[in-house]
């Protein structure tokens, strides 16, 4: 699976790129990602200035519809294979585990980060692209909320965690509804904390049940909602 990140802080996203399952996942070429730079499609050949004043007044600045178009339809010809374009905005649809499953049988995505007080609109009316929110809050931009639907992605496509289960087993994954039950590990007691009995038992039929149930329990009382 490819993404391209069109970004004007392309540096956010060195530390990003080389750490943990995504590092493995790229050098096992199971996930590609190209990283551009906004800033090389400017107008602007002295300073490289990507946004301007809105029309009609107002606080902030746009970020310009030419660079932006320009830079997308260069970098579709990058590759073969077309990619979906992707605006990350908190006015977009709000990203759950069903998206990510759906996203994650594409070959190709490219998302778009916005910065200041947003894009042109005419980047959305010529784009047409996928608006996607990660939550009703606003960001300094859209580079953290491009790491997450990355994550929460590359998780989907086998290969790239070590057991294919834990993906299964996540909270709302496959259409499950209910949140995660909770897990132990090494020691067995810890400052009168002990780990629940029926998990030392080795009854594997009881352990699923245990799980089970407690999964239900915690759903109940955290997110109730999820059950409507």
């Amino acid at each position: 699976m490819r993404f391209d990140i069109v970004t004007l802080f392309p540096q956010i996203f060195s530390g990003y790129l080389s750490q943990s399952l995504l590092a493995k996942a790229i050098d096992r070429g199971l996930v590609e990602i190209h990283i551009h730079d906004l800033r090389e499609w400017s107008t602007d050949l002295k300073h490289h200035k990507i946004d301007d004043r809105p029309y009609g007044g107002g606080p902030g600045m746009l970020i310009c519809v030419e660079p932006v178009i320009n830079c997308v339809e260069a970098v579709q010809k990058m590759s073969d294979t077309p990619g979906v374009v992707m605006l990350t905005t908190p006015q977009g649809d709000r990203l759950d585990q069903r998206g990510v499953e759906q996203y994650s049988q594409l070959n190709r995505i490219i998302l778009l980060c916005g910065r200041y007080e947003g894009f042109d609109q005419r980047v959305i009316d010529i784009l047409d692209p996928v608006e996607i929110s990660i939550g009703d809050y606003v960001l300094n931009g859209g580079e953290v909320a491009s790491m997450v639907l990355v994550d929460s992605t590359i998780r989907m496509i086998p290969g790239v965690l070590g057991d294919e289960q834990s993906s299964w087993d996540d909270s709302f994954s496959r259409g499950n509804r209910l949140l995660e039950f909770p897990q132990y590990t090494r020691p067995p007691s810890f400052r009168g904390h002990d780990v629940p009995e029926i998990l030392l038992s080795g009854d594997h039929g009881k352990i699923a049940d245990w799980r089970s149930k407690q999964a239900m329990e915690k759903t109940k009382r955290r997110r109730s909602d999820l059950l409507e």
